[in-house]
């Protein structure tokens, strides 16, 4: 019975390299025939990488290539931006204003001047902060080289920006002083540019629309809210005919016109209509009424007398009790009131803006019993009434009251209704200090955005263009760069495959022929007590020897043949690029994968091995 000792496992590798070592020009050839096949496939794959790879950084490092620009002016809400900001691959994402509105006036030195276009930025804007330049804050700006240029300032110095605008026939500017806080590369666009704060860019945008910026004391108007209706209710003294009705509201807006009832009227006014009066409901569906309709309508009507109440449907008011109520929207002059057989109202006619705000928050207080507001409610209404209305957002307001209701409800202006009804859709404010409504910025009309990673372009790009966005995007130069990846990496593996197979092909056949050669000798072996897995191990010992001794020189040549590749191309490359790079990843795959093969290459040589007969081999000697 045989017994295997211990040593006989380390004999083995002790034998096969003194084998080789016997051998030494069979094993020099063997090692030099490996090392053609390893060898230039390390070099291609360095080249794969390397030229790939500084591709991308340059994409990568220039922001440029990672944003996506809007081509065409649209509203965009502040939910919208919410939503897209939460995306994967999103970066950075900041509203930007209209081209025109973004336009100012840079004044130098010598009082000359230049136009500039403003362009909003925040917190983590890549275009800066890749570029080493600071995000500006509050009264700061950062110029564009040729900007820099134009403008003759330097990090440090204070940039004067004059805003223009026309209001009332009258020309009108304000200028603003701003410290320059870098000053982007060329490299990060040849335009005159000024990069500030959202606040300051959106301050510049209402002052060029007319509107003032309180917080940098830029005279102008208020923003008020338009007032939107449901419809109108059309009285008048004789009835029109079918022919005159479909004319009536041609290029006016308006989409239908219809008798109603004297009932229907009244619930849709919520007044009492007189017996004499001829109702017409004019509306629009799924549009609201605004005073331009009302004014053509009026115009078309001209010669008839037309009375048009505007009305607003299923409007709440949330008094300081809790307790909901419905008001009559109604204003008419003296005239209009006694055609409606009601007494006048304080705040007169229809105006779509009052000059005198109280007129716009004055209600006339039910003083029956059977009203809606209960006792304490009324009583408070002798002075003023705190009331809430809910919309997009909350709205509380003080109601004045000028007197009893001719109605059961309480009755205010319709111009009221109409503001509130808006404030449904759009953000409208109320400043108790001035007793108006305040019209909120109900969206943004383009965007900045900035993918994380080039992958990330196209993704966010289809994604956009799902929800009907026209984009401007690299791409283009993003899609060439990962096509020229894939055949890349395909062109790779099909030349790998024909060398690893021809790498394969020469290891198996020379272990073969090597374990034939020695078939004396792995004889005696077996005689001396080696068994038969001893001698299977001896040429998978020698092939991984083989295979080792390729690799080093392999390594060893595709070092020196990139570092010539890479001074070829200095001139052509930044510092830290390299055109022909292996990554360090990729080198421990890759000796194992030849290890791995030779092994799978030696295994038929120990096949041949183990069939050996020590008897037969002693009988032929």
């Amino acid at each position: 019975m045989k017994t295997h000792r211990p040593g006989h496992a380390r004999l083995v590798p002790a034998l096969a390299a003194a084998h080789l070592r016997h051998d030494w020009i069979l094993t020099l050839c063997l090692v030099i025939a490996l090392t053609a096949v390893i060898a230039p496939l390390l070099v291609l794959l360095g080249l794969k990488h390397g030229t790939i790879e500084t591709l991308r950084e340059r994409l990568v490092e220039d922001p440029v290539y990672r944003e996506l620009r809007p081509t065409q002016t649209q509203p965009y809400s502040e939910d919208w931006f919410a939503q897209v900001a939460a995306w994967p691959g999103v970066a950075f994402l900041t509203p930007t204003i209209l081209p025109l509105s973004s336009v100012v006036q840079v004044v130098r030195a010598d009082e000359t001047t230049s136009l500039f276009d403003l362009i909003p930025t925040a917190a983590g804007d890549p275009l800066l902060l890749e570029n080493g330049v600071p995000v500006p804050g509050e009264d700061e700006v950062v110029l564009t080289a040729e900007a820099a240029r134009l403008s003759g300032v330097a990090i440090g110095d204070r940039l004067g920006v004059r805003v223009s605008r026309t209001r009332g026939g009258r020309s009108e500017n304000v200028q603003a002083e701003l410290k320059v806080v870098g000053v982007l590369p060329i490299g990060a666009g040849t335009l005159t540019r000024l990069y500030a704060p959202l606040a300051f860019v959106l301050d510049v945008e209402s002052y060029k629309e007319g509107y003032a910026a309180a917080r940098r004391g830029w005279p102008g108007d208020t923003p008020d809210p338009y007032p939107s209706f449901d419809g109108v209710v059309l009285l008048l003294d004789e009835p029109l005919s079918p022919i005159v009705r479909t004319g009536a509201i041609i290029q006016t807006g308006f989409a239908r016109i219809g008798e109603i009832t004297r009932d229907q009227a009244e619930t849709l006014l919520g007044l009492p209509i007189p017996q004499r009066l001829h109702a017409y409901d004019l509306s629009t569906p799924n549009t609201p009424i605004t005073q331009s309709n009302i004014r053509a309508i009026q115009t078309k009507l001209r010669g008839r007398e037309p009375l048009l109440l505007p009305y607003v449907r299923d409007l709440e008011l949330i008094g300081a009790d809790g307790r909901p109520w419905r008001p009559a929207g109604l204003s008419v002059d003296a005239e209009q009131a006694a055609r409606l057989d009601l007494p006048p109202v304080p705040w007169g006619g229809f105006q779509a803006r009052r000059e005198r705000a109280e007129e716009l928050t004055s209600v006339l207080w039910p003083v029956d019993a059977e009203s809606n507001a209960d006792a304490d409610t009324r009583q408070e209404a002798d002075d003023s009434l705190a009331v809430t209305s809910a919309g997009r957002a909350e709205l509380s307001f003080m109601l004045h009251p000028q007197g009893p209701s001719p109605l059961s409800e309480p009755l205010v202006p319709i111009e009221l209704l109409g503001i509130l009804r808006t404030a449904q859709d759009r953000a409208v404010t109320y400043v108790a200090s001035s007793g108006r409504f305040e019209m909120q910025r109900a969206g943004y009309r383009g965007f900045r955005l900035y993918a994380a990673g080039l992958d990330d372009v196209p993704r966010l790009y289809r994604r956009l263009r799902e929800q009907g966005l026209e984009l401007d995007a690299a791409i283009e130069a993003i899609e060439r760069i990962q096509v020229l990846d894939g055949g890349a990496t395909r062109l790779f593996w099909l030349i790998a495959l024909l060398g690893l197979c021809g790498g394969t092909a020469v290891l198996v056949a020379s272990l073969y022929a090597a374990v034939d050669r020695l078939r004396t000798e792995l004889g005696i072996i077996r005689l001396l007590g080696l068994s038969r897995a001893h001698v299977a191990f001896f040429p998978i010992v020698e092939g991984l020897m083989i295979a080792a001794l390729s690799l080093a020189v392999s390594f060893g040549a595709y070092g020196a043949l990139a570092a010539v590749i890479n001074r070829s191309f200095a001139n052509e490359l930044a510092p830290d690029e390299r055109f022909c790079a292996l990554p360090a990843s990729l080198i421990a795959p890759i000796v194992l994968t030849t290890l791995l093969l030779a092994c799978l290459a030696a295994l038929v040589a120990a096949w041949r091995s183990t069939n050996i007969d020590p008897s037969e081999v002693v009988r032929a000697d």
